[in-house]
């Protein structure tokens, strides 16, 4: 699967246009706030219904507008052809696939399989527990919708108890507990097995692209670590009641869980320099691409935001080596950055991007 055109109106600073990309990878080259970035956030808004650089929708209207949208043609894995458009009007989003409307957005999740690598991964490494868990259950959520689901029903128990705390409906409490319990029980083990799966993955990438004799992995710390059965999470939930109830909040849970990066000498964070940090942020992403393929059979396509530029030419080598096969990858570079031996040899096509316009290389 792969887009072969995307169409912008009023989006952040790009210009109302349709631009074609039906090829393997797509180079977007230009200065900083030319609208690189704009254009792969569009691409994952079309993918997701949801961006990866803002929360409110409302930010990406270019100014003096107030509504913006997008469209895109994809060829399938059928050989098809696909049409979705992403609108906001009047505060609302409006995601259609063949003119039907999308009101779940949890089905654009498994329509077009997409990773992004942005500067912003490195909180996966440096940042606090729910950047990780955030990594983690996205990795998860890409290829297995139970596990979405399972997601999705413990947040809301989550909410209806901790309404109940805060407004002293003491009474309701030990039945969220028991659906709090048996949701998060079955998130926990999905969590614990897949740490296991990732590690399978991470350490050899790691050490094979950094150059390093040193390996990193993960180290899964549930807030229920102490218990394995239903039962054992509503006495634990019951116990701590009295703390949950001075906090206004339940303190306790898979919401709560840690992942943790490490290496031989501890917490990777504290030992770990900026240049290692990054680049262990990209493999994250690597791996992540590595068990969607085993998961599911298929390729993703990938978005990477000037991830390449800190990593020196052999890195970047390395790098790609490494990331495997993609159904189509778009890459941002500065105007006289270095590609690699792989990029920019007349195999993709390259644009210029210049105040939110694109040219299109000779």
């Amino acid at each position: 699967m792969r887009f072969q055109s995307v169409g912008f109106k009023n989006f952040r600073n790009l210009e109302n246009s349709m631009v074609p990309v039906d090829d393997k990878r797509i180079l977007l080259i230009g200065g900083n706030g030319q609208g690189k970035t704009s254009f792969l956030e569009a691409l994952y808004l079309l993918c997701y219904g949801s961006s990866f650089k803002t929360l409110n929708l409302r930010d990406i209207i270019t100014h003096g507008h107030k509504d913006f949208a997008l469209s895109a043609v994809v060829l399938t894995d059928d050989g098809s052809q696909q049409r979705i458009s992403f609108s906001f009007i009047d505060g609302k989003r409006e995601i259609l696939i063949d003119g039907r409307e999308i009101k779940d957005r949890k089905y654009l999740v498994y329509n077009i399989p997409c990773i992004v690598f942005s500067h912003d991964d490195i909180e996966f490494v440096r940042g606090t527990p729910e950047h990780r868990r955030r990594f983690f259950d996205q990795t998860m959520s890409m290829h297995d919708p139970l596990f979405f689901d399972d997601l999705r029903r413990y947040r809301a128990i989550l909410r209806q108890r901790n309404a109940a705390i805060k407004e002293g409906y003491v009474t309701l409490i030990p039945l969220y507990d028991e659906q709090l319990a048996s949701v998060g029980l079955h998130i926990q083990e999905a969590r614990a097995k897949a740490v296991v799966e990732f590690n399978e993955v991470l350490p050899s990438l790691y050490k094979i692209v950094s150059g390093a004799n040193e390996e990193i992995r993960i180290a899964y710390k549930p807030s229920w670590h102490d218990c394995t059965h239903v039962a054992e999470i509503c006495a634990k939930l019951e116990r701590t009641l009295e703390r949950d109830l001075k906090l206004l909040t339940t303190a306790s849970g898979i919401h709560r869980d840690q992942f943790v990066v490490m290496d031989s000498k501890g917490i990777f964070s504290a030992s770990g320099s900026t240049g290692q940090l990054r680049l262990a942020s990209l493999i994250f992403r690597i791996a992540q691409t590595s068990l969607y393929r085993q998961k599911t059979g298929k390729d993703p396509i990938v978005l990477l935001d000037d991830v390449l530029l800190e990593l020196d030419i052999a890195k970047r080598e390395l790098f790609l080596a490494q990331l495997g096969s993609y159904s189509q990858a778009f890459f941002t570079f500065l105007p006289e950055e270095k590609y690699s031996s792989e990029l920019g040899n007349g195999h993709d096509i390259r644009y210029t991007v210049t105040e939110g316009r694109f040219v299109q290389d000779a």
